[in-house]
């Protein structure tokens, strides 16, 4: 399975300040570095072959939706399973250090969605784009505003980025085609879904840990010139559809349980589709980093529409979800200007370029890299990771 015999028993070292300890165990994808992909969990700096450990040809396979479709129930035996072990010794051919693996995306993508669920950012972009208006749209806080992405060209974390080409509008009202000059990030988290639904009946608010498995880090690139001159109006299209990167690890939800938060003041009260009694946030910490230069710490915590509302709405409308669908937040900021988890918030529409190492920025150029961490309460009073996602930006072809 490895290229050559590995023998004997070992316990996986977990330092204690290790945002990967058992109270963790985020799943990923990954090869070894003489076999196919298979299903595997974090532990500290290892991973741990599940289709090894447990037996189960489930994990033997390049994506975790046969794991995802087997539902909650199924999930937690895994968890409980993989928790019990981590603290024995394990086989040695059944462990392989994270730097000799080349993880790979960890679901295959059905669909997927984006949603618009800051305040601060819809708040921000809202003033930057309508300086003379209201910046909040009249429907902004009646419902989780999003719309449908391009599923096939989601990436793993760490996948190059290359710069999109799209019509840009000029100054006149005749545009040009080329190279996007403002091209962007978004920060944002992801929510994988587990369990399908019955095409015609909607999700509720309360059934949200029954159909969402976990969630992992995405940064949704954006060309902002694109954007602007092609989203009006029917919304995203090329400014968004070139490149989505996606996190290798997924953190289960179970391991999120100490993260949950009390929704902020949700005025109006949403409809009745849009509550329930079991809803909330998660503290959740993100840290952008532009060329390893740390430039903004968005807060999810901050959120306006919660996880559970997004998929509620989502499916209201009697649209199913299955197995492996993604749907992310949208760009997370908070109120303060190092909370901004956009480059065109960050800088203010470019107006207020950022120091980035010795350089000046205001968009990305080429060669620049942009990595996206972020940790939360961990259910063992310490914090846990929820990996990172990265790209580095390519010149257009």
């Amino acid at each position: 399975m490895t290229g050559g015999a590995r023998t004997g028993l070992i316990c996986v070292e977990v330092p204690d300040d290790s945002l990967f300890g058992p109270e963790n165990l985020p799943y990923g994808v990954f090869a070894p570095p003489a076999g196919e992909p298979r299903v595997g969990v974090r532990l500290s700096d290892t991973v741990l072959d599940l289709a090894a450990l447990l037996d189960d040809p489930i994990f033997l396979r390049a994506d975790l939706n046969a794991l995802l479709a087997a539902g909650p129930t199924r999930w937690r035996e895994v968890r409980d399973q993989v928790r019990e072990l981590a603290g024995t010794a394990l086989p040695v051919d059944a462990q392989f250090p994270l730097s000799t693996v080349r993880m790979k995306l960890p679901v295959r993508i059905g669909d997927y969605v984006d949603f618009y669920a800051s305040v601060d950012h819809a708040t921000n972009l809202g003033r930057l784009f309508r300086p003379d208006s209201e910046p909040l749209l009249p429907n902004w806080r009646h419902l989780p505003v999003g719309y449908h992405g391009r599923a096939g060209t989601v990436v793993v974390s760490g996948t190059p980025v290359i710069r999109p080409n799209g019509q840009r509008r000029t100054g006149s009202d005749a545009p040009d085609f080329g190279p996007s000059q403002r091209l962007d990030i978004e920060a944002e988290l992801g929510f994988v879904v587990g369990q399908g639904s019955t095409l015609g009946v909607p999700v509720t608010v309360d059934e949200f840990s029954e159909h969402v498995f976990g969630v992992g880090l995405v940064n949704d690139w954006s060309a902002r010139d694109i954007q602007a001159w092609e989203y009006q109006p029917l919304g995203p299209f090329l400014g968004k559809s070139f490149t989505t990167s996606l996190a290798a690890w997924i953190t289960p939800l179970d391991a999120l349980a100490n993260a949950r938060v009390p929704l902020p003041t949700q005025t109006p009260k949403p409809l009745p589709y849009l509550r329930g009694s079991d809803d909330h946030g998660l503290d959740i910490d993100l840290t952008v980093r532009w060329n390893d230069e740390v430039v903004a710490h968005p807060p999810y915590g901050r959120m306006y529409w919660s996880p559970a509302q997004m998929l509620a709405h989502l499916t209201a409308n009697g649209a199913s979800v299955r197995p492996g669908d993604l749907y992310a937040s949208g760009t997370i900021s908070g109120p303060d200007p190092d909370q901004r988890g956009s480059f065109i918030e960050l800088t203010w529409g470019g107006t207020e370029p950022v120091t980035v190492g010795t350089e000046t920025r205001t968009f990305l150029a080429d060669g620049d890299r942009v990595t996206i961490t972020a940790t939360a309460p961990g259910t063992a009073g310490r914090r846990i990771g929820l990996g990172e996602v990265g790209g580095t930006i390519l010149p257009a072809r």
